[in-house]
C-alpha cells in the first residue's frame, strides 16, 4: 500500500530506459492498475477475491482484474496471511479464479518464525504447495517462496537455507506433474545480494519487496540478474 500513479509512472518510464531479457512484473495496488506499462514491464495485481461474483463490498474478482487487461496476480503474499489470516485453501480458491480468467497467480508460501523455531518450515512449504495450487493445474503459475520471518526485518537466510526451501518447493511441485514451474525468492532482496541468490538451484527469479520502490535500488536488481 505504497506509492501513486505519478510514482509508478515515473518507475515506468525509467524501467523503459533500461535494457534487460528479465521478466519485468509490477504488481501495484488497485487504483493504478490503468498505468500503461512499455518496454515490455507487465503490471498486476497485489490480490484478488476467492469469489466470483456477489455480495462481498471491497473485493475485486479475477474477471474485473482480466477486464482492465491484468495477466498477473500476488495470491496468499505473506501480510496477507499475517493480517487476513488468509488460508492456503482461500489462497487455492483465489489462484483458482485467477486462472480461470486467464490471469497467472503467483502464489506465495512460507514460514514464520515460530515455526522456523518449531523445525517445521519445510512440512509448512510442502502444504503450502500442495494445499495452494489448484488441481488440474499445467504450467500457469509461479510460485514464490518468502521466508516470512526475514520479511521486512533486513534479514536474508542463508544460501543452504533457500537451496534447501527451493528444493523442496521443486520436489513437491514435481510429484504434482509442474516440472518447470518458475520458483522466485523473496525476501529482503536488494542489488547486493540478487546474484547470490538467483545463482541458487531451482531460483527462477526474484519477488522484490520495499526495494522495488525507488527505482535507484530496483532498476540495479533488474540489471545485475542475468
Amino acid at each position: 500500500m505504497n506509492g501513486s500513479h505519478e510514482v509508478l509512472t515515473n518507475m515506468v518510464n525509467d524501467l523503459s530506459a533500461i535494457k534487460t531479457e528479465n521478466k519485468v512484473i509490477l504488481c501495484v495496488p488497485f487504483t493504478m492498475l490503468d498505468v500503461k506499462s512499455n518496454n515490455g514491464v507487465k503490471i498486476g495485481a497485489q490480490d484478488v477475491s476467492a469469489h466470483e461474483r456477489g455480495a462481498y463490498t471491497g473485493e475485486v474478482s479475477a474477471a474485473m482484474l482480466a477486464e482492465v487487461g491484468v495477466k498477473y496476480v500476488i495470491v496468499g503474499h505473506s501480510e496477507r496471511r499475517m493480517y487476513h489470516d488468509e488460508t492456503n485453501d482461500i489462497v487455492r480458491q483465489k489462484a483458482q479464479m485467477a486462472l480461470k480468467n486467464g490471469i497467472t497467480p503467483i502464489i506465495c508460501v512460507g514460514e514464520t518464525m515460530e515455526e522456523k523455531q518449531a523445525g517445521k518450515t519445510m512440512d509448512i512449504i510442502t502444504a503450502g504447495v500442495r494445499e495452494s495450487v489448484p488441481e488440474d493445474v499445467h504450467d500457469d503459475i509461479i510460485i514464490a517462496y518468502e521466508p516470512r520471518w526475514a520479511i521486512g526485518a533486513g534479514i536474508t537466510p542463508t544460501t543452504d537455507e533457500i537451496a534447501v526451501a527451493h528444493k523442496v518447493i521443486a520436489d513437491t511441485l514435481s510429484y504434482m506433474g509442474l516440472d518447470g514451474t518458475p520458483i522466485l525468492y523473496g525476501a529482503s532482496v536488494n542489488a547486493g545480494n540478487v546474484a547470490n541468490i538467483v545463482a541458487i538451484q531451482n531460483v527462477s527469479g526474484v519477488l522484490v519487496g520495499g526495494a522495488s520502490l525507488k527505482p535507484g535500488e530496483f532498476i540495479p536488481i533488474i540489471e545485475t540478474v542475468k
